[in-house]
């Protein structure tokens, strides 16, 4: 990296990505690390497979598939095709590029190598400026209690497209997690300069990176204001189950519900501008702007509104961590 970053974004999958490609446009090189979730990683075919950090990963090496929402441009299926036509799963697809990542990290992870210096490997082979982060190295896994059983999260995400009532969400292996010391140290280095929650399911994308121990205590300290920017626009979500999945457990689809999962974590929350007049009350400083990521210049716009926002909130953060110290 040519500069320390100076943001850092908590990210899951697309959405997330789409935040993280507009930071890294904006900022300069080597200014953004990404942390990312890895409870949807999972074995398929005996291959390690991280949905999330590969959805990162190649947006942020400008080869991921936009029309799709997953996966690499240009991509080929003459391996799955063939998989398919043996008689071998069809539910999850692997495209041919696709699976050459996940051969080469599960040779990799087969001979010790932790998931960080496998991430930071294909950081540097896919030519990303960002730093891209796993929230741990230890396996933890999201797991989802419904109307059709327990199920792993890409049983029910994948196979079963998010059809079955959720009840519960766990964090198998969570417990016995650490955060990597490259995380712990960037939270600690007095470098940043702001800590962006993307707008991820809060539930299933950054819960499991705030379940790992030590992680969100470790947040709370850094002297960077936290920034949330929301996952919900008109009381319905961009893209994905979360609007589907706060009602299931019982929440309304408002800021006034991020808000409230994220209390006591973040100094302000950013919602889009159709939301501001109903903000009012929330706990936390709110600003606004367009949260819909259609083009790249969308997506630097927002990025620009979110460190903007972060900007007003140095004060108030520095306040806080000084408030914390003498306690």
């Amino acid at each position: 990296m040519s500069i320390a970053p100076s943001v850092l974004a908590i990210s899951g999958g697309i959405g997330g990505a789409k935040l993280a490609l507009g930071l890294q446009s904006t900022l300069p090189a080597g200014a953004l690390a990404v942390l990312v979730n890895t409870g949807d990683d999972f074995r398929h075919l005996g291959l390690a497979i991280s949905p999330d950090l590969d959805t990162v990963l190649y947006t942020l090496a400008g080869v991921a598939d936009d029309e799709r929402g997953w996966g690499r441009a240009d991509e080929t299926w003459n391996f799955f095709h063939e998989l398919v036509d043996r008689g071998g799963p069809a539910w999850f697809r692997l495209g041919d590029r696709d699976l050459a990542v996940h051969v080469e990290r599960t040779r990799r992870l087969a001979a010790g190598e932790s998931l960080t210096s496998i991430t930071n490997h294909l950081v540097k082979r896919f030519s990303v400026e960002s730093l891209v982060m796993p929230m741990c190295d230890a396996p933890v896994r999201t797991v989802l209690d419904t109307d059709a059983g327990t199920l792993a999260f890409q049983d029910y995400f994948v196979r079963l497209q998010c059809a079955p009532t959720v009840s519960a969400i766990a964090f198998h292996g969570a417990s016995e997690a650490t955060p990597s010391p490259e995380v712990l140290e960037l939270l600690a280095s007095g470098t940043l300069e702001a800590i962006v929650i993307c707008p991820s399911n809060p539930w299933l994308s950054i819960d499991p990176i705030l379940a790992v121990p030590g992680l969100r205590e470790a947040l709370a300290a850094a002297s960077a204001p936290i920034v949330a920017v929301s996952p919900v626009i008109g009381g319905r979500s961009v893209k994905g189950p979360t609007a589907k999945l706060m009602r299931e457990l019982g929440l309304t689809v408002s800021q006034a519900s991020i808000a409230r999962h994220y209390d006591g974590l973040i100094d302000g929350l950013l919602v889009d501008d159709q939301d501001i007049d109903t903000a009012g009350g929330l706990g936390v400083s709110t600003a606004s702007a367009n949260l819909l990521m259609e083009s790249l210049q969308d997506k630097m716009v927002l990025a620009q509104a979110t460190l903007a926002f972060a900007a007003t909130l140095r004060s108030t953060r520095a306040s806080r961590s000084l408030l914390c110290a003498s306690a």
